[in-house]
């Protein structure tokens, strides 16, 4: 599957993988993580159920706070 994250081609061997495999094979290990397919905020409850298929638009951003 061929996949854009954040703003970069990216290919893996599955044809589908849910949001938290996702941050598992790309080691995204941050606390605090915003998630979006195509545009839409997916929420921390749903990584597990969330799919990334062939062809999505992911953006993961980790959010940094202090001052």
């Amino acid at each position: 599957m061929k996949i854009i994250l954040n703003n970069k081609s990216e290919t893996f061997d599955k044809e589908q993988l849910t949001i938290s495999e996702l941050l598992a094979v790309k080691n995204f290990t941050f606390k605090m993580l915003v998630v979006k397919i195509n545009g839409e905020l997916v929420r921390r409850h749903e990584f597990d159920k969330s799919t990334v298929r062939d062809g999505d638009d992911v953006m993961v951003l980790h959010l940094v706070s202090g001052g």
